[in-house]
C-alpha cells in the first residue's frame, strides 16, 4: 500500500523515528537550560532514573514527521525540516518556560543551517550559487531585523525589545530559509505575537508590563512557511495588509 507513491511502512517507521525523536527533545529541554552536555553519560543516567514518558512531545514530533513525509517525500528538504524541527520544538519549549534560547541551541542551528546549504550548492551546482547567496543574505536579513527592532526598543523604552536569543534564532533560521520565506515568517511571527498576546491579556492572564517570550510565536511561524504553499501564503500576508483588497 502506498499513500503518495511512499509506502506505507516508510511511514511507519518515520512515525517511530518521531515517537523517540520527540523523547530525546524532552531530554535536550532538561539538558540544555543547565549547561549539561546532552550526550554525557552521567547526565544520561540521572534523566533516565526520573524519566517518564513526555506523550505530548512524542505524538507532536511524530505527526509532524510524518507530514514531512507525505509533503516532501524523501529528499533533501525532508531531512533539513526533519533535523530542524526537532530544535525548533526545543526552542519553542525551553523559550516558553524559561524565557531563554540557550546560546548551544542556536550555534546547533547555525552549525546545521551552514551544513545544509552547502549540501544544496553541490547538490545542484547549476543553481549553487544563488542557492548560497540566498542563504546568506536571508541569515542576515533574519537576524538584522531583529537587531534593528532590537536597537530601537532599546532607544525607546530604555531596554530590550527582545531578546538577543531571538535575533541569534532568526539569524540561524535565514539559512535555511533564504532571505524571503525568513521576512514572511518575521512578518507572521509579529501578526502571532499581536493577536496571541492581546487573548492573553484581556484573559489576564498576564499583566502589561510581563515579558512574553517572543521564540515561541518564530517557532510557529516558521511551522506555517514550512507546511503551506508559500502563494497561498503570500496572498494571506497581503490580503491582512491590504484588510482583504489585495485580489492576487
Amino acid at each position: 500500500m502506498y499513500i503518495n507513491d511512499i509506502h506505507i511502512l516508510i511511514y511507519v517507521l518515520v512515525g517511530l523515528i518521531g515517537l523517540a525523536v520527540g523523547q530525546f527533545i524532552d531530554l535536550v529541554n532538561k539538558a540544555l537550560p543547565e549547561e549539561k552536555k546532552v550526550f554525557s553519560k552521567q547526565f544520561f543516567k540521572e534523566y533516565l532514573k526520573n524519566c517518564k514518558p513526555n506523550y505530548l512531545l512524542m505524538i507532536i514530533t511524530c505527526i509532524i514527521y510524518l507530514v514531512l513525509l507525505y509533503e516532501f517525500k524523501i529528499s533533501l528538504n525532508f531531512f533539513k525540516y526533519a533535523i530542524l524541527a526537532p530544535m525548533l520544538l526545543s526552542v519553542f519549549c525551553i523559550d516558553l518556560k524559561l524565557q531563554i534560547i540557550p546560546n548551544r541551541l542556536n550555534l546547533t542551528l547555525f552549525e546545521t543551517g551552514l551544513i545544509f546549504t552547502f549540501i544544496s550548492v553541490l547538490a545542484d551546482t547549476t543553481i549553487g550559487l544563488n542557492t548560497l547567496i540566498n542563504s546568506l543574505i536571508g541569515m542576515v536579513v533574519g537576524g538584522g531585523i531583529f537587531l534593528l527592532i532590537n536597537l530601537i526598543g532599546g532607544l525607546i523604552a530604555g531596554k530590550e525589545a527582545m531578546g538577543f536569543g531571538d535575533v541569534k534564532l532568526m539569524g540561524a533560521l535565514g539559512l535555511f530559509f533564504g532571505w524571503f520565506p525568513i521576512a514572511i515568517i518575521s512578518v507572521l511571527a509579529f501578526l502571532l505575537a499581536a493577536v496571541i498576546s492581546i487573548g492573553i491579556l484581556i484573559s489576564r492572564k498576564k499583566q502589561i508590563s510581563e515579558y512574553i517570550p517572543f521564540g515561541p510565536f518564530i517557532v510557529l511561524a516558521s511551522f506555517i512557511v514550512i507546511f503551506t504553499p508559500f502563494d497561498l501564503l503570500l496572498t494571506i500576508v497581503f490580503k491582512i495588509f491590504t484588510l482583504g483588497m489585495y485580489k492576487g
